[in-house]
This record gives C-alpha cells, structure tokens and sequence, in this order.
C-alpha cells in the first residue's frame, strides 16, 4: 500500500532510508534505547531518570537469576521511521558513566557486573569478551566512575595477566550482567525474594561513531489510538515506547493492559514446589513499579489518558489452584499461549479479592498523576475449543448450584435447565466485575470505567447461548461508563458481515450508544501474514468509523512497529462525511432529475465514431427548487443547508421518478461460501446497466432466497450489503425487494433565494448532484 492511500506499510529500515526518511541524530548509548531481559520468574525493569541517566529496578527469586542490561547494534524494536542506524564498529568510541547500586552482586566480586561484548572477531569469527566493569572502575564497589575505551579494551578477570583483547569492530550487542549476592549460577531458591536497583547516570559517549542517525518524522495526528501492554513492553524504557506513539500521529487515549505475567509478586511454596503469586511485601513487584509510574507520568505530560487495563488471566505456573475456572473435568481452564495462562473464577473470593487489590493499586498510581481510566478487559468464563464451558470450580459449583452439573458444552440448542445456569454464571460474572468497578471508584470516585469485550468468542454462531454468560446483561448500561468492542478474528477472516452483526448485538444487548463506544482492532500475530491483514484491519477502521465508533484503538504497537503499520488518515470519513438525515421530502416532491454519463467520443476523418464509456452507472443530478412553494419552505431549506455546511456533507435525497425495486432484484447465486451481497437495481434485460443501491430505506427491505422470502438468518449492513449468517446454498437465487434513497450533496456552496423574485413567481434553482459510494 502506498503512502497517498492513507495508511502504509513502511519495510525495512535501510530500504526507509533509501527513501529519504526524516533523519535526526542521538548519541550512542542513549539511556531511552536500552533493554533489559531475564529468565522467569525474576523481573527487571528500566526507566530514563534523565537525559543522561537510567535507573534498573529488578527482584530476583533464584540463585541462578541474571538480568542483562542491554545495548543492541541494530535497533529491532522501534519502528522502521523511527529506528536508529545499524552501526556495529565502536573502535573509535569511548563510554563514560557513574555506577550506583544496592542489593546486586558489588562490582568487585566475582560474579559482578560485566560487560558481555558479542560480535565477531578481525578475522570474522562470532565470539564473545567478558570485560568485568571492576577492572574500568574507580571508586567503591557500589559507586564508582567507569570509563572504557573500544578501541582499547580487554576482557578477563585479571587484568593485565587475563587479558583478553577485544575487537570492537563488529559488534551485534553487549549487555552488563546483574546478578543478587546470593548467585552461585546454579539452580535453587534464595532464601527471600532480592530486590535491587542500579542507577547509570552522566552517561558520556565521546570518539568517531558516537553519533548515530535516527529516524525522526513526526505522523500528522489521525484520529486513531493505540493500544498496548507491559507483557510486551517490560523490556525497553516507557520514554522509548512513547516517543514512537507520538511521532506515529497517535492521540487522545492509549489503552495499556498490564498484563497477565509480569506485574505481580511471587512467593516460594516448597509444598507445590512453584513461586505462587504473592502479596508479601507489597503488591506489584519493584519492576513493574516503577516502569508503571515512570510510564503514567510521561503520558499524562504529554497529554495522554491512559486506560489501564486488568484482565482476569494470569500464567498458569504461578496461580494458586483454587483460584482458577475449571471444567467438569477438574482441568483448569488453559489458553493456547505458551507457557499457558490460566482464567480466575469469577466466583472465587480470593482470586476477586487479589484482582481488587491490583486493580485499586493501579487506580491510586493514575490518580496521582491525572484522571483514572480503568477498563476491565475481557473477563469471561473459558470455553474450551469443544465447546466445554468452565464454570466448574469448587466456588463456582458452590455459588450455581448442583444444576451446574447439567451444562458442559455451550455448543448447540440447550435447555432451559442448561440455559438459566449460564443466565446465573452470567450474573455472578457480572457481579464479579461491578465489584471491581466500584473498588476503583471508592479510591477515584470520578474514574472512567471501561469494559472490553471479544465478540468473536461470546457470539459464536455455533454456540448462540453463550451470551448469557459472557456477556451478561448485568453489564448492561450504566454498569460502566464505556463499552468497548474487540473482533480481530472477524477481521483477519474477511467477515465484515459478521463483525457488523457482532457491533449491532453488543450494542442492543449493553444499550451503548455510539458516542460511549470504543473499537479495537487488529492484530496481526505472526509477521508474514502482514501483507494480508493489514489491509483488513484498514477497512475494519473505515466500518466501525461508519458505524459511529467514538474512539477506534489500532491493536497493538508492537505489532504496528514490527510490520511499518504508518497512518496517515482515516480514509475518506471526513473527506466524504454523509449526514443519514432525509431531505425535506415536501420540497423534494417536485424535483427534476438529470441522469448523466460520460462517453469518450472520437469521429475519424471518414466520419466513423469510437465511442467509449466512462461510467459504468448514471450520476444523477436534481433541481429541487420547483419544491419550493411558500416562505416557510424557504427557511426550512435555509435551515437544511446551513446543517450540511453547504456542499461538504451529503444526505439522503427520494428520486421521485426511481425510488422502488420495481419488485425483486437478483442479488447473484448461492456458492456456498459467499455470504455478503450488494443491493443492486437492474435497468434492462439484455445487458442490463446495473447500479449499486447504497441507500435503502430502513425497513423496507425483503430478502428472499430460492424464492422463498427470509424473515431471520439475515441482516442488512451499512452500504447497502445483506449479510447472511450461513452462505446461501450452491446455487440459490438470492433476492431482494426495497425502497431506495440517492445520496447526494448540495452542488454548490452558495444557495441564493430573493424574496422578492420568490413573490413574484420565479422557482429559486436548488441544485443537487449524487455522490459515488
């Protein structure tokens, strides 16, 4: 896709380049651009403490934990506009900081702090040089001045007898190791949790190579907004996830789940022989901490409202077992990530209690910075590829009753027996969330809350009564302030007619209107389907933009910032904008209609035409000024212009010549697969001219199929296209009979009407002319 279709998919970076991005330049080793990782279960985290300083906040549970601070050649987690250059020659660099720290491994022990160098030697062969930052140090082992020079520099433990020289021309990355003083390398368990910190400051890169080039175009604001999550962002600073966000034009709300494996704090519990999650201490781990309040602080000042959103997952290895859903079978509910995250009962007292707490926390860090936005984000009970619901825990059996035993798989026709049992989960559910709702507004009594909810899974066709328990009416408004729509399975599949039947089902069951929605869509998992699903999720932009959707959140920015994803706009919508209100159908009664086409002519010298058709439809233009008959007309048309802002937006407009089907019209044929079909009326029998009908009359609609006419299994979408639940047969005839407007537009922006000519019995000119949709 092209930049001038409004939105792009930008490829690699150098290829970017080549194009002539915007170039700034940053100094190498710039604190915003580190990373940090680490073997479950420990967590580390850094933020930007200045422009030349980095703080690491990290726990560690095991005796062979180690978190690398990270410094990357080529840069793959920003966007390909945004990236800095590759550069893996730091001979001619020197890099200079003050080091503090407290609860790590000193720099002089053994195992302390070293600089891991990986690249390539002179001659081309991948290794890698362990220089201990001890041996580059002055100062104590806890706050000391380092300064190395690449282009002279050895690693080894003892210095000069151990060197081991280092070429520093070809490096892919190098990290600093951060070990707890309990670390022996080898497997166990500390004896209590080790937090520590590490402070970087007056970070200086001097010498040839020290600059880089970085991208540094700034996106026009679009409209859209973006969504994303500490699951994939713990690892880069919160200044570096929002620096992209802005430059990439997005605005107004970013929506950031927390996550469901990194926030929490563990506890060893040698009986189950696993770290269970804890409360012991405090209630999110020092990492997530601080990478929370650094990133809520930088997005309000930049004038961000963020959503924080909390889910009812959690990783399955660190839950404790009477907090999980389960089915008939006693397996706890498992989702198909790796490792497995596991759901929490809606009826269990201590997994509500624990996301309470968590939810309160996160409400208490926002307050203090700005407005809390809190969004509970799909919570519903798990429901196995089979069709096996898990409402089968010990809580929830206890809280449904013994009738619980009745329900297994939610798929198909069920009784009233099986269908009150999920009407019951469906209130414990939704009892479940408004107890957390109003947590959040007992310490913010102003909050926003927000519900998302995955339309694809809770509106399965295959099971129809899902919906009483996942999305229970007990959600319905004014439970929260704000309803928010996920359907990225839709989307990625191409089924615009379900994710259109999807919104309108939502939204009748919750009562939402447009202006308290929000939309969210995407993702593309897996890189090569790029291509493919990016145009997609574009096109599901447009619809719910149609549809009325008050805030569309693109899913999600690490997914944006892998594949290019580059808006630009949001389409044609305000371009094209359409007022779904009907010309004032008095004054339009006695129009004339113009239709017109465009054909190419061209006589040769021996007097033969070439004829060639422009259009392959009429554009209709209308004169609705004999209409106007009295001096109440004229202020009622006076009025209708003014709301139209003259020729910028359009509306409905009743032909009086053309309004009907002239009874059924041939739609097209049954394949089996198909399940969308355009409103089209037919002019002739032959070669019939054949036009589009984007503007039926709202109830006028019949579709038969085979003949016979449909009274369900249908609905009618924006746009004029009859969307089936299940593909029509091979080879059924698929008709419709309806009534139809013309969209159309005022044809200028001047509307002149002189009282006095009006009374003396000249008809003023009112020229229409019809849009293309």
């Amino acid at each position: 896709m092209g930049p001038n279709t409004g939105w792009w998919l930008a490829g690699d970076a150098d290829a970017v380049r080549a194009q002539k991005r915007e170039v700034g330049w940053v100094k190498r080793f710039d604190p915003r651009f580190w990373t940090v990782n680490f073997p479950r279960p420990m967590m580390a985290a850094v933020t930007t403490t200045g422009p030349q300083a980095m703080r690491i906040d990290a726990v560690f549970y095991r005796t062979d934990d180690l978190a690398g601070l990270i410094w990357a050649s080529a840069d793959t987690v920003d966007h390909p506009l945004l990236r800095y250059e590759t550069a893996g020659d730091y001979r001619g660099c020197t890099l200079a900081f003050r080091w503090r720290s407290q609860g790590l491994m000193p720099l002089d022990a053994i195992n302390g702090p070293t600089l891991t160098i990986e690249g390539r030697d002179a001659a081309g062969t991948t290794r890698s040089w362990y220089v201990r930052l001890w041996n580059y140090a002055t100062g104590t082992s806890e706050d000391a001045q380092v300064s190395i020079d690449f282009g002279a520099v050895d690693g080894g433990f003892l210095l000069p007898g151990e060197a081991d020289p280092v070429w520093a021309g070809d490096i892919d990355r190098m990290f600093v190791s951060l070990v707890p003083p309990g670390y022996s390398g080898a497997g166990g368990e500390l004896a209590a949790p080790a937090e520590a910190w590490v402070e970087i400051d007056g970070i200086t890169c001097d010498g040839a190579g020290s600059t880089l080039a970085i991208g540094d175009g700034l996106v026009p604001p679009h409209g859209l907004c973006i969504a994303t999550g500490y699951d994939d962002a713990y690892d880069q600073t919160p200044a570096r996830m929002l620096r992209q966000i802005m430059a990439l034009g997005y605005r107004g709300a970013i929506d950031h789940y927390v996550g469901m494996s990194h926030y929490f704090r563990l506890e060893w519990n040698a009986g189950a022989g696993l770290h269970l999650i804890s409360l012991a201490g405090g209630v999110l781990n020092v990492a997530a901490d601080a990478w929370h309040r650094d990133f809520l602080a930088r997005a309000a000042a930049l004038g961000f409202d963020v959503i924080l959103s909390m889910s009812y997952e959690l990783l399955d290895q660190h839950v404790w077992n009477d907090w999980k859903q389960r089915g008939p079978d006693g397996v706890q509910a498992l989702t198909g990530w790796d490792p497995p995250s596991t759901l929490l009962s809606p009826a269990s007292d201590g997994a509500m209690g624990y996301l309470r707490t968590i939810a309160t926390t996160f409400a208490t860090m926002a307050q203090a910075v700005g407005h809390v936005h809190f969004q509970l984000g799909e919570p519903w009970w798990w429901v196995r590829a089979d069709g096996t619901i898990c409402i089968h825990d010990d809580a929830a059996r206890a809280a449904l009753g013994p009738g619980v035993d009745a329900v297994a798989s939610v798929k198909g026709t069920l009784v009233d027996t099986q269908t009150a049992v999920l009407d019951a989960a469906g209130a414990l559910l939704a009892s479940s969330t408004a107890a957390i709702a109003a947590a959040v507004k007992a310490i913010a009594p102003d909050a926003e809350t927000l519900l998302l909810t995955y339309l694809p899974t809770v509106l399965a066709a295959d099971s129809p009564e899902l919906r009483r328990a996942d999305l229970p009416v007990g959600w319905a408004r004014p439970a929260f302030d704000r309803l928010q729509l996920e359907d990225y399975d839709f989307v990625l599949a191409g089924d615009v007619g379900a994710s259109a039947r999807g919104a309108a089902v939502a939204s009748a069951r919750l009562n939402y209107p447009p202006e308290d929605q929000d939309y969210f869509t995407g993702f593309v998992l897996n890189a090569p389907d790029a291509a493919t699903q990016w145009p997609r999720i574009a096109d599901a932009v447009a619809a719910a933009t149609a549809r009325g959707a008050s805030r569309i959140f693109v899913w999600a920015l690490p997914q944006v910032a892998r594949d290019g994803f580059t808006c630009f706009d949001l389409g044609e919508g305000d371009l094209n904008a359409f007022d779904d209100v009907d010309f004032p159908l008095a004054l339009g009664r006695q129009a004339s209609a113009t239709p017109g086409f465009s054909t190419a002519i061209v006589t040769t010298a021996a007097g033969v035409e070439q004829r060639n058709a422009d259009w392959a439809d009429a554009r209709l233009r209308f004169d609705a000024g004999p209409g106007v008959r009295a001096e109440a007309d004229i202020a009622t048309l006076i009025a209708f212009f003014r709301a139209r802002r003259g020729a910028a937006r359009a509306f409905r407009f009743r032909d009086p010549f053309d309004y009907d089907s002239d009874g059924d019209q041939r739609l097209g044929t049954g394949d089996g697969v198909t399940t969308s079909f355009a409103l089209v009326k037919n002019y002739g029998t032959d070669d019939p001219q054949v036009r589009a009908i984007t503007r039926p009359v709202a109830g006028s609609v019949a579709v038969a199929l085979g003949g016979e006419t449909l009274t369900s299994g249908w609905t009618l979408l924006d746009g004029g296209i009859v969307s089936f639940e299940t593909a029509p047969s091979v080879g059924a005839a698929v008709t419709a009979h309806y009534l139809f407007d013309v969209p159309v537009r005022f044809a200028e922006d001047t509307l002149e009407v002189g009282l006095s000519t009006f009374l003396a019995g000249e008809a003023p000119s009112v020229p229409l002319v019809e849009v293309r949709e």
